[in-house]
């Protein structure tokens, strides 16, 4: 794929959706960073349902460590790995508290050094958080990027390199949100939509389900995710 199918590809998607994040609601890095850790495995309706309540009563890292352990996995208990999640998230807070005055560190190397947070984890509160244009590759972005040719790759490692190289410069803040959703409702795993996709015609899948809708006539791809109160 070359740089003006590239630049198309992320001008329709801005087009659509000019201001995405993640569909995850937070209020704050640290509500988004524990967000992310409950995400892994997880849905992101599945984490917002939890976190509603748990963030009324915590959102700090000193407020977590007060309610303890067990009183977290109470609020956390319907999410997959509940109890490693617990346990890693209880872990963070203290990190937090006691080398970071309690607030999320801005370095990829400090926010990799806590419990429960990878590379993955890092890019979006990096990219969410903090406004850096970092790509944190998840099944979506990996399988959309391949798919599309965008930016291809054997690794999550390989396809953000490659992401950062390729996607134009004026998209890289936003372009992680943009494939995530298109993943997530466009180009699906077992069937992408197609005939409803607002880049069909500029992807290079060769086993494309549908032909190509023209771009003035496709409906809006993906809702637009909002941040409450408002990574």
């Amino acid at each position: 794929m070359n740089k003006d199918k590239r630049t198309q590809i992320f001008s329709r998607l801005q087009a659509i959706n000019p201001n995405p994040t993640t569909e995850l609601h937070f209020s704050s890095p640290f509500e988004l960073l524990i967000a992310v850790i409950l995400s892994a495995q997880a849905t992101d309706k599945g984490v917002n349902r939890a976190t509603a309540g748990l963030f009324a009563q915590a959102n700090t890292p000193q407020a977590i460590l007060d309610l303890g352990e067990d009183g977290l996995k109470q609020h956390i208990r319907t999410i997959g790995l509940f109890n490693s999640k617990a346990s890693n998230i209880m872990q963070t807070c203290r990190i937090l508290v006691e080398q970071h005055g309690s607030q999320v560190p801005r370095a990829r190397e400090a926010l990799e050094a806590l419990p429960g947070v990878g590379r993955k984890t890092a890019n979006v509160v990096l990219n969410t958080a903090f406004g850096e244009p970092t790509m944190a590759v998840d099944t979506h972005i990996f399988r959309v990027s391949n798919r599309t040719r965008i930016a291809r790759g054997k690794t999550p490692l390989a396809v953000e390199k490659a992401l950062l190289r390729l996607v134009p410069k004026a998209f890289l803040q936003d372009a992680h949100h943009w494939l995530i959703l298109h993943g997530r409702y466009i180009c699906t795993a077992r069937k992408p939509r197609c005939g409803q996709c607002p880049i069909a015609d500029l992807c290079e899948y060769p086993d494309k389900t549908a032909a190509a809708a023209a771009p003035e006539a496709v409906p809006k791809a993906a809702p637009e995710a909002t941040a409450a109160p408002a990574p």
